[in-house]
């Protein structure tokens, strides 16, 4: 929901910055790369040790080169299906890394093995959710629904949790660290309904285009195309 709003709006704001890239000689792959391994260093080096607001710092600078690189690509005219390929593979690493982070936190330092597991399942789920519509889609389905926790809802709501909660270790405001607890919750929650949104979705849209096989299957064997394959063959 929120990728279809916000994209538009921080795609305008980083158009400048994308095209200063290119007149630097710099390409869209290498900021796919150097994006994802921003994110990773961001949150596997500073989440498992609970500095979650330099990590939420470092992943934020990092996590718009998944705009970048598209309009980059768009701007010099070279989009491909290799580039889209990149893209959405590392995206799928990144949000595994600020997951992973979260859980190697609660399964160390932030000792919850709950919370542990919430942050794993949030983990699984995205991949899972952003799985169901690429396989939908590979099989000829559109897969028409905007679930309710997509990828960027899951980066919004965990990272600026996340953020909020750093401040309780960096500046000593007590009480914020709970935000990350409930954001993990909520991700997990949103992440398991849209994941039965798509799969229904996914349902319906395989049966109605199934019926609509097997009636075209049965309009061309009706009586006039056995009267035509009779004609022919006289």
């Amino acid at each position: 929901m929120l990728n279809k709003y916000a994209r538009a709006f921080f795609t305008r704001v980083l158009t400048p910055f994308a095209a200063f890239l290119l007149r630097r000689g710099v390409s869209p792959d290498a900021v796919t790369l150097i994006g994802t391994a921003g994110v990773m260093a961001g949150a596997l080096v500073f989440f498992p040790r609970g500095e979650f607001f330099w990590g939420t710092i470092v992943i934020t600078i990092f996590v718009f080169s998944d705009l970048v690189d598209g309009n980059m690509a768009r701007q010099a005219g070279v989009s491909s299906r290799w580039g889209a390929f990149l893209d959405s593979t590392l995206d799928r690493v990144a949000d595994g890394a600020i997951f992973g982070g979260f859980a190697l936190w609660y399964a160390g330092g932030g000792d919850n093995n709950v919370l542990c597991a919430v942050s794993i399942f949030c983990l699984a789920s995205g991949q899972v959710v952003s799985y169901t519509k690429a396989r939908g889609e590979s099989i000829g389905l559109p897969v028409a629904v905007n679930g309710l926790v997509e990828r960027a809802e899951r980066l919004v709501i965990s990272l600026v949790a996340a953020g909020l909660a750093g401040f309780h270790r960096t500046f000593g405001v007590p009480g914020i660290e709970i935000l990350l607890p409930i954001a993990l919750w909520i991700v997990a929650v949103g992440s398991a309904v849209t994941l039965a949104q798509r799969v229904v979705t996914v349902r319906r849209e395989s049966a109605e285009a199934d019926a609509a096989a097997a009636a075209e299957a049965a309009s061309g064997a009706g009586p006039g195309s056995g009267s035509q394959g009779r004609e022919a063959a006289s």
